[in-house]
């Protein structure tokens, strides 16, 4: 027979509804859930390991729509769930099954092992009532639990980095794939925090100069089911569970602790740390998917349903549901996961999956609710304290109606720019017409970002990222290779803006390999020589490559993990210069918009656009489809824009040379005031040619080679 835990009713004191979650206060533990709709709520208790229901407690007290209770004599290390009662009418948007242990949303840590049956859902699987049935087995020994934490640590001396945004360069990673197969991590750390913290690993963000490392998301989430009966996994961790506890299958052991741990470290060398968030939906699905948490303690709450038939749910995410943060309660918790990892965890930022989620208003339609940089959210972010020096970056899109808000987020915001992306890509290509487009990204896409005060840090360039190709397979495939996903290779994208240069993925030819590799340093140069804040995916750096899938989300294997035995050390050495020269130039991280109407004592302007004769670029001249070679000529003197301990920023002239055409284009470098000749610092076309060895006097010509971008200095 099934073991029938012990029911008590008497053994909780009120305890507080303030605090939501698990709270041990040195003396017991305070236990508080929000549910509206509920009408008894148990707290469910469990031997260490999460296995065995050892008692059911029924939470004395409800206060303000908040189910709490007090378990004096209890320690951190209990573990525990819960199981709410309820309504079960679908078509009324309540999904309440007390069969089902649920998942308090603010655990911190979690017991036990999540493995997939039918019983996890509120409904009965294969019912020909679909939904609307009603499941009665127990899903506890297969679900997991939350662990009451000691949020006691020792963070010494730690202090934020708190880097300026201007100066920042954002390294892209995956906490498994990072370490997976690097080498000199010891084995038993490698894929966790534990080997995050090492030094090998350390040791290369520093050389290679970033300043600050955006983590996919780490939050505990789910393997979807298709994906396990495929034999495959979630791997990028965008399907969450938890907005509070770490993501198990990342921790050595060390638990929570580890996370602060690898924090701590890597403050202490002056690396920030952000985090890819995902509030915009959770692993729950849509009406058809599991019970195991929000769903169960109060659906019609947590989840945005449709008014005509609220047993369905909106789908502005493509995931089957969508957060309902236009309810008070479920933005309070998304504020509380937020403070908890800023304050508690000391992380440095956020970037948002599909943010423009959060930002859609509760009036109207709920299902159509348009987005609008005033929403809830952000007034109560741009409010919070706690967050006066932390990074919020946007993914500014998501799949519902005009979701695509690239450019329209709040000050204080910086948003994923991927019109950067798709420019940068097209014009190294060889696509016609691109010049326009590349002045605008290059220039820091002010007709994008420069209104309400907003900065050129409002604006996150990238070129490539978790989804979608490596720069690797960027420059080697014409078409994506997804077939290992499982989808008939029609998952991932198809717009990839891509070359393979000749070959359709690996090659012997060497100039076709040489051509992929320019093509590699231009993509790379232009991202580091824009202004806005670079973003660059790990691996990239070593020619990291993923055979040509540009959808990895579900390879939790050596297609995902980068692989460091196959590093290309020229390239290495190529974007850690690239990086020092950014680094030595202020003028290459204005502050401020370059609109050419700022000129310093010298006569140099802010920004001037040239022709190869080394004329200013005409307006008209923009429009030739054609052209594919610019002038950039950057002054740093303008008396405007200064550091951030208000010093001038930069007395240095740059000029940076592009050409995207197929032939040598001879260019007329520009007579400056001031200056006697040009020293090239930089060129995609001799990467290991040494910094200084060509002058040449202004007015004279420099042969910017097919396919390159070069860069000069005013000496």
């Amino acid at each position: 027979m099934p073991y029938t835990p012990h029911v008590t009713t008497g053994r909780l004191r009120p305890g507080q509804p303030d605090i939501l979650g698990s709270t041990f206060d040195g003396r017991g533990v305070n236990f508080a859930l929000f549910s509206a709709n509920a009408t008894k709520v148990e707290l469910c208790l469990f031997d260490d390991q999460g296995q065995r229901e050892l008692e059911r407690i029924e939470l004395p007290e409800y206060t303000d729509e908040v189910w709490h209770g007090y378990l004096a004599g209890a320690r951190p290390g209990l573990v525990y769930g819960y199981r709410v009662h309820g309504p079960y009418e679908p078509e009324a948007g309540h999904r309440f099954n007390p069969f089902k242990l649920l998942l308090d949303p603010y655990a911190r840590s979690l017991a036990g092992t999540f493995r997939w049956i039918d019983a996890h859902h509120g409904y009965r699987v294969g019912s020909s009532r679909g939904d609307l049935s009603f499941d009665r087995r127990d899903n506890a020994r297969s679900m997991v639990k939350g662990r009451v934490v000691d949020p006691a640590f020792s963070w010494g001396r730690d202090r934020r980095p708190r880097r300026s945004l201007a100066d920042s360069i954002i390294y892209e990673a995956h906490v498994k794939g990072l370490t997976a197969r690097h080498q000199d991590v010891p084995e038993g750390m490698r894929g966790t925090f534990a080997g995050l913290a090492q030094q090998p690993v350390i040791d290369h963000l520093l050389d290679l100069g970033v300043t600050a490392i955006e983590l996919l998301p780490v939050h505990a989430f789910l393997d979807d089911r298709f994906l396990v009966e495929k034999g495959l996994r979630q791997y990028w961790g965008y399907n969450t569970l938890s907005f509070f506890a770490p993501e198990p299958r990342f921790l050595s052991g060390a638990g929570i602790d580890e996370v602060k741990t690898v924090i701590s470290r890597l403050h202490e060398v002056g690396i920030e740390v952000i985090l890819d968030v995902v509030y915009n939906h959770t692993c729950e699905g849509n009406e058809r998917g599991p019970t195991l948490s929000f769903r169960g303690i109060d659906n019609a709450s947590y989840y945005r349903l449709t008014p005509d038939n609220r047993r369905h749910y909106v789908n502005h995410t493509g995931t089957g549901n969508a957060l309902n943060t236009a309810h008070p309660r479920v933005l309070q918790m998304i504020m509380d996961s937020l403070r908890y990892w800023v304050e508690d965890m000391r992380v440095d930022g956020f970037r948002f999956d599909l943010a423009t989620t959060l930002g859609r208003r509760a009036e109207g339609p709920p299902w159509n609710g348009g987005f609008s940089p005033d929403a809830a959210f952000f007034a109560a972010v741009r409010q919070e304290p706690a967050f006066a020096h932390i990074k919020m970056i946007a993914e500014p899109w998501d799949v519902g109606p005009d979701g695509y808000r690239v450019g329209q987020y709040p000050p204080g915001w910086s948003e994923w720019n991927d019109q950067f992306r798709d420019t940068a890509r097209a014009y190294w290509r060889g696509d016609e017409g691109q010049l326009p487009g590349l002045g605008a990204v290059v220039a820091g896409s002010a007709g994008l970002f420069d209104h309400r005060g907003r900065r050129p840090t409002a604006s996150i360039n990238l070129v490539t990222a978790h989804d979608g190709f490596t720069l690797a397979d960027l420059t080697a495939y014409d078409q994506k290779h997804n077939e290992a996903n499982g989808e008939t290779n029609h998952d991932g994208h198809d717009h990839n803006l891509s070359s393979n240069h000749g070959v359709e993925g690996p090659t012997d030819d060497v100039g076709i390999n040489d051509a992929r590799a320019r093509t590699r340093r231009n993509l790379l140069a232009t991202l580091m020589l824009s202004q806005g804040v670079p973003m660059l995916l790990a691996g990239d750096e070593i020619a990291n490559s993923q055979f040509g899938n540009n959808n990895a989300y579900c390879q939790d294997n050596e297609i995902g993990w980068i692989d460091w035995s196959g590093r290309d050390q020229d390239l290495l050495a190529f974007v850690r210069r690239l990086i020092a020269l950014r680094k030595a130039h202020p003028v290459l991280r204005r502050r401020r918009f370059l609109h050419g109407d700022l000129v310093s004592d010298t006569g140099v302007p802010d920004v001037m656009w040239l022709t190869p004769y080394g004329l200013e670029k005409q307006s008209d001249q923009w429009q030739d489809p054609i052209a594919r070679s610019v002038g950039l000529l950057l002054g740093g003197a303008t008396g405007r824009d200064v550091t951030d301990d208000g010093k001038p920023a930069d007395d240095a002239v740059l000029l940076i040379l592009f050409n995207a055409h197929d032939d040598v284009v001879p260019f007329s470098l520009p007579v400056v005031r001031g200056g006697q000749r040009w020293s090239r610092v930089l060129d995609t076309s001799s990467p290991n040619a040494r910094e200084g060895d060509v002058a040449i006097e202004m007015g004279d010509s420099f042969d910017l080679q097919a396919r390159s971008l070069a860069v000069f200095t005013l000496t």
